[in-house]
């Protein structure tokens, strides 16, 4: 019976040689895959009037606390896994997700990072649903991020969901896939309605649609001969 063992490997990591380590009960398994440059794009914003597209000084120190927040969020200790693959949709029906790993330039002004999640555009209110059971970890408005919800699934990892118009859930509460954990919408950053989702397991971040596709359409890569 063929199976899919997912590594991740995050959008930043360096060009080179990585190696790869599978545990069983009975074997270690290895393996070394090379990774490439980045094929991803770049995108130029012209941000509406909004406190993002100019920040104070207030705004800056604010969003440094919430990051501090945010980070200590990615070194939770890792618990069981409480989900399985691939994840469920966030919305339904799911359209194509863009500019995952993307360059961004705000204004003329290139952002810190690329983009970290895939963007779906979708009307405002359309429900947003909990890509598998967890516990939320943060549910609150961000001034980058907008009205967000973080959910720990366990084994390292968390979804996040950016920009809604409303949250359906508070901090503590355990979530089933597919229960709604709030609404499209464009508060935060953003140009336009739509949802910002986001998956980081094991500290890397990574495209969501390889853990929302069936394993079958995953495109393979060679294995480095030892």
């Amino acid at each position: 019976m063929e199976e899919t063992c997912y590594y991740p490997i995050d959008v930043l990591q360096k060009e080179g040689v990585v190696a790869l380590v599978r545990r069983t009960d009975k074997v270690r398994e290895t393996a070394r895959v090379a990774v490439g440059p980045s094929p991803y794009g770049t995108e130029e914003i012209e941000l509406p009037d909004i406190p993002q597209a100019h920040p104070s000084t207030e705004d800056e120190r604010r969003n440094a606390r919430e990051q501090a927040r945010v980070a200590r969020i990615w070194k939770r200790r890792e618990g069981p896994a409480r989900f399985t693959l691939p994840l469920a949709a966030p919305v339904r029906p799911l359209p194509e997700g863009k500019t995952f790993g993307w360059k961004r330039i705000f204004d003329g002004v290139p952002a810190s990072q690329p983009h970290m999640g895939a963007d779906y555009a979708l009307t405002v209110g359309t429900p947003v649903y909990a890509a598998a059971d967890g516990v939320v970890v943060l549910a609150e408005e961000l001034f980058y991020p907008g009205n967000a919800v973080f959910i720990d699934h366990g084994d390292g990892l968390f979804t996040t969901y950016f920009h809604m118009s409303e949250i359906a859930v508070r901090p503590g509460q355990d979530v089933r896939r597919g229960e709604r954990v709030g609404s499209v919408g464009e508060t935060g950053r953003a140009t336009g309605p739509h949802l910002f989702f986001g998956v980081r397991w094991h500290g890397a971040r990574i495209d969501p649609r390889f853990l929302l596709e069936d394993p079958g359409k995953i495109p393979s890569v060679e294995r480095l001969e030892p």
